[in-house]
């Protein structure tokens, strides 16, 4: 997840993929996928560079406009906003106790925000060193948390230089103070994932032009890396299918045996993000660059708030 010029830093691996998938859009099949007669909807423009969404349990979808420092609201009664300034927030998830969870990468940190907009900062360092930039976020069920931690220059930082030595995934435990990092081979980890049963866990590395699958360990450790599909992406969500829906150019979905099944375009430069909203979690909403779109889809998302 990342403002503008992020692009300029996707490898080349995953442009020419771009270009393979631009070229097969007409014949990749979507009704595996989407509802029938679903068409790409925009819900809202003007934005500087949207990121993040998240639903909360009534449906509303949450989302970040990072460059003009404001977290968005879209609900049935339209669009508003929920929180500015709002830490540059990037990727958000909900987590079980109705708090909304914030890669707040203005001090590189990971926050925690209640329904009324009070932040507590839950990670900002590790090893005594500043994070690179929390990124991304997903919470397990019983309260512990994994973000990603990728470095991507912002023009609000004073320091060009990476804090720490490399960029990976960590896991913050749920007492909500032990903090560990826990891959070590990563390039540039991105968009992150679970399973609802908490045994699963998706990282893509977006500079590898991969996305992997772990097996979740008890005390938060990844084991058991496996390749999903030759694809890096931004953000990724999850349907009740196991169905992973990727980003970056439109967006592209794979099948659990790691087939792609469809593919939708997007008219924006950039696809950031994805998730899945609405009373019956059967939409899909994706932010892309300056606007916010939706897409009906055929099952519901994952990881519902409750």
């Amino acid at each position: 997840m990342l403002v503008t010029m992020k692009k300029l830093l996707i490898p080349v691996a995953n442009f020419l993929g771009a270009v393979a998938l631009a070229r097969a859009e007409e014949t990749t099949p979507t009704n595996a996928v989407f509802a029938p007669n679903a068409k790409l909807e925009k819900l809202a423009g003007g934005f500087k560079f949207t990121e993040g969404p998240t639903c909360d349990k009534a449906g509303n979808v949450f989302f970040t406009d990072q460059p003009n420092n404001r977290i968005m609201k879209w609900s049935v009664d339209g669009l508003s906003t929920f929180l500015q300034p709002a830490g540059r927030a990037n990727g958000m998830h909900f987590d079980a106790r109705g708090h909304l969870l914030a890669c707040a990468d203005e001090k590189t940190a990971l926050w925690s925000i209640t329904p009324d907009g009070r932040h507590t900062v839950l990670a900002q360092a590790f090893q005594g060193q500043p994070l690179n930039g929390p990124n991304d976020v997903f919470p397990l069920p019983g309260g512990a948390i994994y973000f990603t931690d990728p470095f991507y220059q912002r023009p609000w930082w004073t320091s060009t230089r990476r804090p720490q030595d490399s960029e990976q995934v960590y896991f913050l435990a749920a007492d909500r103070r032990t903090l560990q990092r826990v891959t070590a081979d990563l390039v540039q980890p991105n968009g992150i994932i679970g399973t609802p049963d908490g045994k699963t866990l998706f990282v893509s590395d977006i500079k590898a032009g991969k996305t992997w699958a772990y097996d979740i360990q008890a005390d938060g450790a990844l084991t058991n890396k496996r390749l999903r599909c030759e694809l890096g992406s931004d953000g990724m969500t999850l349907d009740t299918a196991g169905n992973l829906y990727l980003t970056g150019h439109g967006v592209t979905v794979f099948d659990p045996a790691g087939r792609q099944v469809a593919h939708i375009a997007v008219p924006e430069k950039w696809t950031a993000n994805v998730s899945f909203g609405g009373r019956d979690h059967r939409t899909l909403f994706i932010t892309a660059s300056t606007g916010l779109y939706s897409i009906r889809t055929l099952n519901p998302g994952a990881n519902p708030a409750k």
